[in-house]
């Protein structure tokens, strides 16, 4: 809870969609949320929450967030029926799963883009804000900064891995590049 209070910067809390987590996201008070699926056999998350099935669950869970103003995300596959679970949910915010377009083949990845650009235009007709995340890497990015309605991007493990050869600041702004290229 220290960092919390001690962070400077936005502080963004992923966490599993469980009392516990809750009970320490309402203790930390992080500016945001993102609800992602929890399993232990993972090491990074392989899809989004499954929201259309967990409704019922998860609905006390953003309910509380929200009351505590804490800015909360659901991070989802590009599937019509889990942006509508996030609308039902009154979840502010989505986080587009784009793992399976940055692993696309060069001959796929349009019909992966297309999913993300659907699920990204249904989110914002429910006035949800839309971000996007996993697999990110220099070489995809560029086809994704053209996602509609796009607020922000979530990149991790790709800008330290390239931040091990080329150190922090220079991977930095070399993402921030290729971002401004668009």
């Amino acid at each position: 809870l220290r960092l919390g209070r001690a962070f400077r910067q936005k502080l963004n809390l992923e966490m599993a969609a469980t009392p516990a987590m809750l009970d320490f996201a309402l203790r930390l008070q992080p500016a945001e949320v993102c609800l992602v699926p929890e399993n232990r056999a993972e090491v990074t998350t392989e899809g989004g929450l499954n929201a259309a099935e967990q409704i019922q669950a998860l609905r006390p869970i953003v309910e509380k967030l929200n009351q505590a103003k804490i800015l909360t995300s659901l991070f989802l596959d590009p599937d019509p029926h889990q942006i509508e679970a996030a609308a039902s949910l009154q979840a502010p915010v989505v986080e587009l799963h784009t793992g399976r377009f940055a692993d696309a083949t060069t001959a796929h990845r349009p019909a992966a883009f297309a999913k993300l650009q659907v699920a990204a235009e249904q989110a914002h007709r429910h006035r949800i804000q839309v971000n996007a995340g996993h697999g990110l890497r220099l070489s995809n990015l560029s086809d994704l900064l053209s996602l509609p309605h796009l607020h922000t991007l979530n990149i991790g493990h790709s800008l330290v891995s390239h931040a091990v050869v080329v150190g922090l600041e220079k991977s930095v702004r070399d993402f921030i590049s290729a971002i401004q290229k668009k």
